[in-house]
């Protein structure tokens, strides 16, 4: 047996033709707030409703941390999927992975809308419940990477900031449509009609959603770049496993992507899903005000994430996540000051505010993560690193929140845990080194390829 090295790495990958990049945009924008707006129903029903739905018979505020805890199961899941779909998606192609988890994703949510209550069926209604979130879940933790590498991998080498953060305006598009579609139905029906039968129309019209998802991602192919390093891995003869590969050579650099998603993950959630028990339970105002002020938010959170996402091609992806870190932790003490003043303005600059310098950290956070890893192992090394953290992140914090207020009866303690959080990440930040200008179509090493 003769050792031979692999064809040499390709130059800096071919930016697709603007009407290809802009069908892979749309694509991976329509399936994101999609399977975010599916995502982000769950949680507002979870503060809102499920409580009295799936739990009636506990005291309320231990119906909502019982109701939030199913939320949370959702996460759980989110690790699995993304190895899953990440093994499959750097095996065989970002597309046909990202087809199924949409249809997974939105046959979930489908379901719940179609679900018995406690009151019909019993206990049996929330076991049901927690097996369509984990559903929900599995097919998101294959979704974040897929779609966000689908972009990073057509985008042009200097607008990959920019273009990487498209799919992350997804996030809060689908969390406005999903937030406007519960803000109309509290204006127009009375609680006992959204709470008997109201509850159940965002969730069925998912279907409706999916359907155009699934349409405009059809239309779309992987990246030439990944076409290339496929065709480079299946020459050889030996190929471990992604997720062994990661773990083997990536070990740094999935810790400082943990670590960078870390704060970004838990004020998100403070932001949009304890806010509305806080503001409702605590405060005493209204739930269609609180709906209004995220719908607003959401809507400028959706500009701002590809501000932020360009001005990390200029300036670096460090400098901007930092600002977004450090801003964060700063912020959260702001953000109950100006909610406890029960003052409409207030509240709407508090969570607009927030959302704003949460975008410095998710704006950038696509092309950070993408140039952290080589093409062969990148849906699988930003898969593990994003939705682990989702766990011990995003999946608890609104659970952490809850009995951080009612432990010490003030939102100042949330805050002192939101401070905790982007502490963990200005380190990782910190400890990261500049990849703004990395060439995603070059690996670090040659493969070896044995020829017998």
């Amino acid at each position: 047996m003769t050792e031979q090295t692999a064809p040499a790495s390709p130059g800096p990958a071919t930016p697709a033709s603007g009407s290809a990049l802009a069908r892979v945009l749309a694509a991976s924008m329509a399936g994101t707030t999609v399977e975010w707006y599916d995502f982000f129903l769950y949680g507002s029903a979870a503060a809102l409703v499920f409580p009295k739905l799936f739990f009636p018979d506990s005291d309320p505020l231990v119906g909502t941390m019982l109701s939030f805890l199913t939320y949370a199961l959702g996460f759980a899941a989110r690790p699995l999927g993304g190895l899953v779909f990440g093994h499959f998606g750097d095996r065989i192609g970002r597309k046909r992975l990202l087809l199924v988890s949409l249809l997974m994703m939105g046959g979930g949510t489908l379901l719940i809308g179609c679900l018995p209550t406690y009151h019909t069926l019993g206990i049996g209604a929330a076991f049901l419940l927690v097996a369509l979130r984990l559903i929900q879940g599995f097919a998101v933790g294959g979704e974040w990477s897929g779609a966000v590498l689908l972009v990073t991998e057509h985008a042009p080498a200097k607008r990959r900031g920019l273009w990487g953060s498209v799919p992350q305006s997804g996030v809060p598009a689908g969390n406005l449509i999903a937030t406007a579609v519960l803000a109309v139905l509290a204006s127009v029906l009375s609680d006992d009609a959204f709470l008997s039968w109201g509850w159940r129309i965002p969730f069925l019209l998912s279907a409706v959603l999916v359907a155009l998802g699934y349409w405009v991602r059809q239309s779309v192919e992987d990246a030439p770049l990944f076409v290339a390093a496929r065709q480079r891995a299946e020459q050889a003869a030996q190929r471990r496993a992604p997720v062994l590969e990661v773990l083997r050579r990536y070990p740094r650099q999935l810790l400082v992507c943990a670590a960078a998603r870390f704060a970004e993950n838990v004020v998100y959630y403070v932001i949009t899903a304890f806010v509305l028990v806080y503001a409702t339970t605590r405060l005493g105002l209204s739930k269609s005000l609180i709906l209004d002020a995220l719908l607003v938010a959401n809507a400028v959170h959706v500009l701002a994430l590809p501000a932020f996402g360009a001005l990390s091609d200029r300036i670096g992806r460090r400098p901007v996540y930092l600002f977004g870190a450090v801003g964060t932790g700063v912020w959260a003490f702001v953000f109950f000051l100006l909610l406890d003043t029960r003052n409409v303005l207030a509240i709407g600059v508090a969570v607009v505010v927030g959302l704003i310098i949460h975008a410095a950290m998710y704006g950038p956070q696509a092309a950070f993560f993408a140039e952290q890893f080589d093409t062969t192992v990148r849906y699988t090394g930003t898969s593990i690193a994003a939705q682990v953290t989702a766990i011990v992140a995003g999946s608890v914090a609104p659970l952490i929140a809850l009995a951080l207020l009612r432990s010490f009866g003030t939102g100042y303690a949330v805050a002192g845990y939101v401070l905790a959080a982007a502490v963990i990440s200005v380190v990782g930040v910190l400890l990261s080194t500049e990849t703004r200008d990395r060439d995603l179509a070059a690996e670090d090493t040659p493969v070896p390829t044995l020829v017998p």
